[in-house]
């Protein structure tokens, strides 16, 4: 059998992987939600979607976006000193009262679970100086992660003129936090403590969230109710290392439609196995009894991936190496990606050995090499 052989810094190709095929793909199913998204954050892809695109209220889904900035700012360990101004808000609340004092963090945990309009108003009034600014902060982040349709008003999602997204764009939103550990291990979490410097206490608070109890595959995030929005859910869910981000705006029964959308939505996963193929690849190696060494992408990868989701390969190896090289020393890798997201790694090693050559330097030949020596692999 012909045998390719390659030497290459960076190779990028796009492999076939062997597929398992699924079940017959269930049929999208009918939901309560006047607007609804199902999202593959991985490959981008919108699994379903139902008037995903029109602008409407939101309610408290809005505090995913002030909680990703609280758990951003890098101030999440400074002291709140709570003031009138923060505390004096109508809704939900965390029970803040004028003199509290806590850390920022622990006032964003405390509002992802009791869904506090005050504690977001605490929050914008600390990071952003009022809320009006704060909500120009919130814009600036919906712009950076491509939230076209969307314009925040308020900090904690009461009704406002002008105040509104999409579930497309929430969806967006979503899958940005998710990817923030502090904010997703938060939204995970079915209560919470939260400690207060200033009375000193500790305030239990249970998650709005009923689905992380009614859903085993539920991660998060948030509720939201108004009587203009209506139920407003934002969810995320994992299957084995599928994830999907589901949203509901003005949706009576929200926690069926999520559990329905997310069984629909794992039935459009499939799983691609990566495994070593007959490629070799040949790497330039100095000081040797070889002039190179062939190595060869090693085992096997696997990843459970949207049906159409497209892979592409990155191959690594560095320009050269020094002798000695042992048999099954990892020189490079190739990477299995979907769009940016990096879903599988295999290692590629050398498939012989390569001993150094005999040194026959003089010794001034060996200090000017070791002081002119190049870095390996640049």
């Amino acid at each position: 059998m012909f045998r390719k052989i390659w030497s290459a810094v960076l190779v990028v190709v796009i492999l076939a992987a062997a597929v398992v095929p699924v079940s017959a793909a269930a049929e999208a199913p009918e939901v309560s939600a006047y607007a609804a998204v199902l999202y593959d954050p991985v490959s981008g892809a919108v699994l379903y979607e139902k008037n995903s695109g029109e602008v409407l209220p939101m309610a408290s889904t809005t505090k995913i976006m002030t909680a990703l900035l609280a758990f951003e700012s890098g101030r999440a360990d400074e002291v709140v000193a709570v003031t009138e101004e923060m505390a004096a808000v109508e809704g939900s609340s965390m029970g803040l009262q004028p003199g509290d004092r806590l850390t920022l963090g622990n006032l964003a945990r405390g509002m992802m679970m009791a869904s506090g309009n005050d504690s977001a108003n605490a929050i914008a009034v600390f990071l952003g100086g009022d809320a009006a600014r704060f909500s120009a902060m919130m814009n600036d982040r919906a712009a950076e992660i491509g939230m076209e349709d969307t314009c925040f008003v308020t900090p904690s999602g009461l009704d406002a003129q002008g105040h509104g997204s999409t579930a497309y764009d929430m969806a967006l939103l979503a899958a940005e936090a998710m990817d923030c550990t502090a904010f997703a291990e938060t939204v995970g979490a079915s209560s919470l403590s939260v400690e207060f410097l200033e009375p000193e206490k500790t305030v239990r608070y249970e998650n709005h969230n009923r689905l992380l109890s009614l859903y085993a595959d539920c991660t998060g995030i948030k509720t939201g109710y108004t009587k203009k929005a209506g139920r407003c859910l934002v969810s995320s869910a994992e299957r084995d290392g599928a994830r999907l981000i589901c949203v509901t705006l003005n949706a009576p029964d929200d926690w069926n439609d999520h559990i329905a959308l997310f069984e629909y939505g794992f039935s459009q996963f499939e799983t691609h196995t990566w495994m070593a193929d007959e490629n070799t690849y040949a790497v330039p190696v100095v000081g040797g009894t070889a002039s190179s060494v062939l190595c060869r992408i090693q085992g096997e990868a696997s990843a459970r991936l949207y049906i159409d989701a497209q892979v592409t390969a990155t191959v690594s190896l560095p320009r050269f190496v020094y002798a000695p090289v042992e048999p099954d020393a990892q020189l490079g890798q190739v990477t299995y990606r979907v769009g940016d997201t990096v879903v599988a790694r295999m290692p590629i090693v050398a498939q012989e050995s390569v001993s150094a050559a005999p040194d026959t330097r003089n010794g001034i030949q060996k200090w000017l090499a070791r002081i002119f020596r190049p870095a390996q692999g640049k």
